[in-house]
């Protein structure tokens, strides 16, 4: 069975905000579905993923999750289980009071979408006036009552010169992550233009550099899974680079990720519509196991420049944005700007020759479950480039100061 590592429940519909990219086309706060799933149901698929793992981390997203009466229950539910749970927000409706209700009910952070710090281009690009000035009060309310929090900002054409006064915020504000989302054009997105191919590989580019310069603060691109081959472009020899995508750096949809929409259905990925399943129906785990699509995800036969890619063991490719453009699940990624050279396919190095101390151990279990493979596989790659054999506690300290996930 394929692990799940990320599990996203659109608990909602609902939204008070009207974002011109949203994949899901909330409709505005008066229109909730009817057939949104209930507490009871939310909290029964809770229980079933927690059967296979607790290792799972839930993200609770919406719409607006913030609208449902029920997040805390949910949450405390979860944890309850064992499971680690965060909550995907746009921040306006993170009043000082909520902060503290969510942290009491146990939730690991969230996270918090700013598009800009031009507050005209926030409130426009969100369709709701002084909504980014509500937005950046959330953002205080969780670093003043100690809940951990992300950024999350979508780059476009129109904001992808601010990534490095982005960046600088997101340190400066207490902010954990920076999570740079590129958008795939489905939902009310797909009337939205994207990011040029060009743009799209210069901004990663700027984002390993970023990343290589700032070590208090993860930087890490999201739905654009070229990152990994690009990175090896970079640093061929760093073992770090060498790590499969398909272990969490590139596209997950499918092999270690699903998302369940408000009326429960599973679908790969937030951008891939097509549902393979239903929780009312049948168990999440046996959707989960037996899904015929999942499968093709899990082992993919791709297409077109993605399919004759020597990078496509490491990258191969965004399935979701092919998809949209009325084309095959399996056909190349139209915003890829490389040109495959004809070589051997490069293959993700599995185990690297890294021993552990037994206190180094000792310290790896008591990291969130969700992220332990993650950071060990981290851990390893920079002790081999150290040119060294053993992990120790020292070396996992140094990481944990990058805050590469392990704080």
């Amino acid at each position: 069975m394929n692990d799940i590592f990320l599990l996203a429940i659109n608990l909602t519909r609902r939204c008070n905000l009207a974002c011109v990219h949203c994949y899901l086309d909330a409709k505005t706060l008066q229109y909730g579905s009817p057939d949104e799933l209930t507490t009871k149901e939310v909290c029964g698929l809770l229980e079933n993923v927690a059967q296979q793992s607790t290792d799972t981390m839930v993200v609770l997203t919406g719409g607006e999750p913030l609208l449902r009466r029920d997040l805390e229950e949910v949450i405390a539910h979860g944890t309850q289980l064992g499971l680690s749970l965060v909550v995907g927000t746009n921040g306006v409706l993170l009043t000082e009071r909520r902060v503290q209700s969510l942290n009491k009910a146990g939730v690991l952070g969230v996270g918090i979408s700013l598009d800009s710090l031009d507050s005209a281009y926030h409130d426009a690009f969100r369709a709701v006036p002084k909504a980014w000035f509500k937005t950046m009060t959330g953002i205080e309310n969780c670093r003043r009552h100690g809940l951990s929090f992300q950024i999350h900002f979508s780059v476009t054409e129109n904001n992808a010169d601010e990534l490095p006064a982005m960046i600088d915020f997101a340190r400066s504000s207490g902010a954990r992550v920076l999570n740079v989302f590129f958008l795939v054009c489905t939902g009310r997105g797909q009337f939205r233009s994207d990011i040029s191919a060009a743009r799209y590989e210069q901004v990663l580019k700027n984002l390993i550099e970023a990343q290589a310069q700032t070590q208090e603060l993860i930087i890490r691109a999201r739905c654009a899974p070229h990152y990994k081959r690009i990175a090896y472009q970079s640093h061929p020899d760093s073992p770090i680079n060498r790590i499969s995508g398909a272990e969490g750096d590139g596209c997950i949809a499918g092999l270690h990720y699903c998302r369940i929409t408000p009326e429960g259905g599973v679908t790969a990925c937030p951008y891939i519509p097509d549902e393979v399943g239903n929780i009312r129906e049948q168990s999440f785990l046996d959707i989960w196991e037996q899904s015929p699509d999942f499968q093709a995800l899990r082992v993919p036969t791709l297409k077109g420049n993605c399919g004759v890619c020597e990078y496509q063991k490491l990258c191969g490719g965004c399935r979701a944005r092919p998809l949209a453009q009325g084309g095959d699940l399996m056909a190349a990624d139209s915003l890829c700007a490389y040109q495959p050279q004809g070589g051997p396919v490069i293959q993700p190095l599995s185990d690297l020759p890294v021993q552990w101390s037994a206190e180094a151990e000792q310290r790896m279990a008591r990291i969130p479950a969700f992220v332990r493979k993650m950071v060990k596989k981290r851990a390893e790659a920079y002790v081999a480039e150290l040119g060294e054999q053993l992990v120790t506690p020292e070396h996992l300290a140094v990481l944990s100061a990058r805050r590469f996930g392990t704080q």
